[in-house]
This record gives structure tokens, sequence and C-alpha cells, in this order.
């Protein structure tokens, strides 16, 4: 029987299902699809961040019964089981978690690079090139833009990686790619920090669109999938000959 409360549930007010993690004693980690019927909302989601995922609590008072097809055992996504005739079904469920939990701060990112570019060319001055011509703006602006490329670089080649490998990457490739989308919001943090740093005076009002990017990749990095502290020991660990200790990759 399934009961309890689960906050950051993203986009729960569009969904008529829900996937909730439990602990079953004895057995392990296990993710439960329940229905709408099942569980209620609560308006929890008071953020100064992606305030727009509206990731509210969903609540389960009474004990609800979920049968055991609609249950997924972690170690079963660690181990690639499944029952599908798609190869694309034998990559971990773990692969593209982390991914969905990222991604959206490159978008992010690149909107802001739009933002800032659109600013300082509609800047008031007598000099319209005074901004364009400034060398320390040009330096700020090429290594943002640089971390964009990047960053589309390194999650476009993991997934190639792993279509070329018919969906069944290496432990050790599994491993690294799990590192690699951990870092993604650091280095977005600091692209748009090093935008902001010279946004102008106008960016630190409310309502200025720089602010919301600003908020809301600083506010993915709350998310403990987003913290590459444990990720970055594992990956060095398991190259220095340890044993992998991370079942989520």
């Amino acid at each position: 029987m399934l009961r309890g409360r689960w906050g950051w549930s993203s986009g729960s007010d569009h969904c008529t299902w829900a996937l909730l993690g439990g602990v079953i004693p004895g057995d392990g980690y296990r993710t439960f699809l329940v229905p709408r019927s099942d569980y209620a909302i609560e308006d929890t989601w008071d953020v100064m961040g992606l305030q727009g995922t509206g990731s509210n609590d969903v609540v389960i008072a009474e004990p609800i019964f979920v049968p055991e097809h609609r249950t997924h055992k972690q170690m079963d996504g660690f181990n690639c089981v499944n029952d599908q005739d798609n190869p694309m079904y034998d990559l971990s469920w773990a692969q593209t978690f982390v991914r969905v939990v990222n991604s959206a701060a490159i978008g992010a990112l690149k909107k802001a690079v739009k933002v800032f570019v659109e600013s300082k060319q509609g800047n008031s001055t007598t000099d319209m090139t005074k901004f364009a011509g400034d060398v320390e703006t040009q330096e700020r602006l090429a290594k943002v833009l640089n971390t964009v490329a990047e960053l589309e670089a390194v999650m476009y080649h993991n997934f190639d990686k792993m279509e070329a490998a018919n969906w069944k990457p290496t432990l050790e490739d599994r491993i690294m790619y799990r590192y690699q989308a951990s870092i993604v919001i650091d280095k977005a943090i600091e692209a748009i920090d090093t935008l902001f740093d010279v946004a102008g005076g106008r960016s630190v009002f409310n309502g200025h669109p720089l602010q919301q990017l600003w908020h809301d990749i600083h506010i993915a990095r709350c998310h403990v999938a987003n913290n590459p502290t444990a990720f970055a020991r594992n990956l060095g660990s398991v190259a220095l000959g340890m044993e992998n200790k991370d079942v989520f990759i």
C-alpha cells in the first residue's frame, strides 16, 4: 500500500498520471505509476525561480493499492531490464531522467544570450558601437557562446554514442555521461553570471527578462541530480579501479 507526500512534482497540474518513488522493505526502491484520481495536489510552489514548472506537492493521504505491473524496480532500471522490442528501451531510464532536469538550462542560457545582445544593441547612447567595441563585453560574450556550444555538443555526442551502441552504453560511459549531465547547471550558472555582471543598470529591476532566466538557472542547481560532487567522486574512483557505487546511471 502506498501513501505519503512527494515534493518537487514538476508539471503535476497537467498530468493524468504521476510517477512516485518509494521503498518497499526488503525489496528496495521502486517507482509507482499512480492515476490522477488517487492523489491530491497541494499548491506549495511559491519560489523565486522556475515558477513555470509548477512543482507542487503530490499527496496520498489514505493508503492505495498499486498493482505490480504499474511499478518499476530501481535495479531493473540499472540493469536495463525491459520487455520491449524496440532496442531504445534498453537504455537506462536514468540516462534520460538526468538530462530532463538540466537540459532546459541550456535553452535558458541561449535565451539569456539573445536578451543580452538585444539589450546592448538597443541601449540608449550617442555611440551605438560603445558596447560592441567594449573588449570586456566581447570577451564575456565569447566565453558564454562557447559554453552553450560545449554543453550542446556534449549532450548530442553522448546520445549519438548511445544510439551507435544500440542503446547499450558501457558502464564506464554511463558513469561519464552521468557526471557530464550533473555539471550542466554549474556551467550555466557561471555563464549567466558572466553576462549579468555587465548587463547594465536596467537588469537589476524586477521584470527585466534577464532576471527570470538568472533565477531559473540558479534554482535548477537545487535539484539533487544537478549536484556533481557524488558523481565526480564515483567517476574518479571507478577510473582508479574501484567499484561503481551509483545505481542511478
